[in-house]
């Protein structure tokens, strides 16, 4: 796991107009917490904090620079981020402090590599889960689990028990879930007699409404001549 540095400071928290101030500086407010320490508001440098958001893996190790020496060189991983909705800037992180010699469980992302047997057939892939759980120490932390589906067919299923963990990384499972399939086609190719009519034809079984909506009307227009001659009698 590769491990980048991320400027850092601590904050105040009062006032409460601190924030605005400390984003208008670019910078984003910050917490850090776990290893069994207190809580610290920090402030974080926010172009870095962009480009390592940004980057493949969000679960890299961050290595803390900065002139307080409670927090140079602590390592850290990014565990929540706080956006605005519309434009997607970053309000608020929250960081989880890690100790290099103890594992710990983080989630992460599973990369479906090679095309499986069932495509060929007409099949569907079909992800039922992006990320795995694994526990391992934090600088052995992968970017991501491939999966190879190439051997899947329609209707194969693979669990999480068959994915291939390297290193010292072990999944964490209470049962053995599925992690990805292949559907059957769900469209099938509509036959010629049900193709919709050329302009100006009719379709099979539709000649039997006209003419019964004809017969109708004709009877409709006998009514009133028959009432008609019955006054003359």
């Amino acid at each position: 796991m590769e491990t980048v540095e991320l400027g850092c400071e601590i904050r105040q928290t009062r006032p409460k107009g601190l924030v605005n101030r400390i984003r208008r500086e670019g910078k984003i407010p910050a917490v850090i917490y776990g290893n069994n320490s207190t809580a610290t508001a920090v402030a974080v440098v926010g172009d870095e904090l962009k480009a390592r958001v940004s980057s493949a893996s969000r679960q890299r190790i961050l290595r803390l620079k900065s002139a307080s020496p409670q927090l140079n060189d602590k390592h850290v991983i990014l565990k929540d981020l706080q956006k605005t909705p519309v434009s997607g800037r970053i309000l608020h992180a929250d960081f989880y402090e890690v100790d290099l010699a103890k594992p710990l469980r983080v989630a992460v992302p599973l990369r479906f590599v090679g095309r499986a047997a069932g495509l060929a057939d007409g099949g569907i892939l079909s992800p039922l889960e992006r990320q795995v759980e694994v526990e391992c120490l934090p600088l052995e932390i992968p970017e991501a689990i491939d999966v190879d589906v190439t051997p899947l067919k329609i209707h194969d299923v693979l669990h999480v028990s068959a994915l291939t963990f390297s290193g010292n990384v072990r999944p964490i499972f209470d049962t053995d879930y599925p992690i990805v399939t292949v559907l059957p086609p769900t469209v099938a190719e509509a036959p010629a007699a049900a193709a919709a009519p050329a302009e100006g034809a009719v379709a099979e079984g539709a000649a039997a409404a006209p003419a019964a909506g004809e017969k109708a009307g004709e009877k409709a227009a006998e009514a009133p001549a028959k009432e008609a001659a019955g006054k003359k009698a």
